[in-house]
């Protein structure tokens, strides 16, 4: 089989620069930054943006253009508004394991409603924007965004939280709790290093090149649900 699916990268940071180098599929004929979007053959192309926002704008240009499908990988995805002529694929997180159990906890998380529940996160220390997957954890366990712990000091995330020293500088942790005064679940989340985003967006690309979506938003959780990945 011939790869057929061109990728754009939409994006000047660390994420970014990885997907570039690392994402690879049978189906993905090349990988090119934004810069590079004039070599794009004319036809439907995946724009993955991975970056601030500042190009965004012209990427949902592009796509409008040539009914390209446009995948949000900023934590503030959301926030696209309105309605698109073309496929929005929402995923502020590609770890495909980690938005299973994201799935889980959307589907099932009304039954802890009447326990107690916290929510702790840790990112490396450079991490600036929103706390994108443990505020999805928080909705779907009816918990307010403002009480979620967040950590990016190294030296509590090492001795506190036992991250590896090797991956401070890269890595996502939750821990939620949901108990009462006799009885708690805790439950932990990992991911060390960025090996789990290149592999992850290449299976949301393999599944969603293939088929004929309507123009329209998708949360990558709908995904999981509609038994695409």
């Amino acid at each position: 089989m011939t790869p057929s699916v061109q990728v754009l990268i939409v994006g000047s940071g660390k994420l970014a620069a990885e997907l570039i180098e690392n994402l690879k599929s049978p189906n993905i004929a090349s990988v090119l930054p934004w810069s590079r979007r004039d070599e794009v053959p004319a036809g439907r192309s995946i724009v993955v943006h991975a970056g601030s926002g500042r190009e965004l704008q012209n990427a949902l240009t592009f796509c409008r253009s040539n009914n390209s499908i446009l995948i949000e990988l900023s934590t503030s995805g959301t926030a696209i508004g309105g309605t698109h002529p073309f496929p929005v694929i929402i995923c502020p997180n590609v770890n495909i394991l980690m938005v299973k159990f994201m799935a889980m906890l959307q589907s099932q998380g009304h039954l802890f409603r009447e326990y107690q529940k916290t929510i702790l996160e840790s990112h490396q220390a450079a991490k600036t924007s929103a706390p994108g997957t443990a505020i999805s954890i928080a909705q779907s366990l009816d918990v307010e965004p403002d009480r979620i712990t967040s950590i990016r000091n190294p030296v509590v995330q090492e001795n506190e939280l036992g991250i590896p020293p090797d991956a401070l500088s890269r890595h996502a942790y939750h821990r939620i709790v949901i108990g009462d005064e006799n009885v708690s679940v805790t439950l932990e989340t990992k991911a060390f290093g960025d090996a789990p985003y290149a592999s992850g967006l290449a299976r949301v690309i393999d599944s969603v090149s293939g088929r004929k979506l309507e123009p329209k938003a998708y949360d990558i959780v709908t995904l999981i649900q509609n038994g695409w990945l």
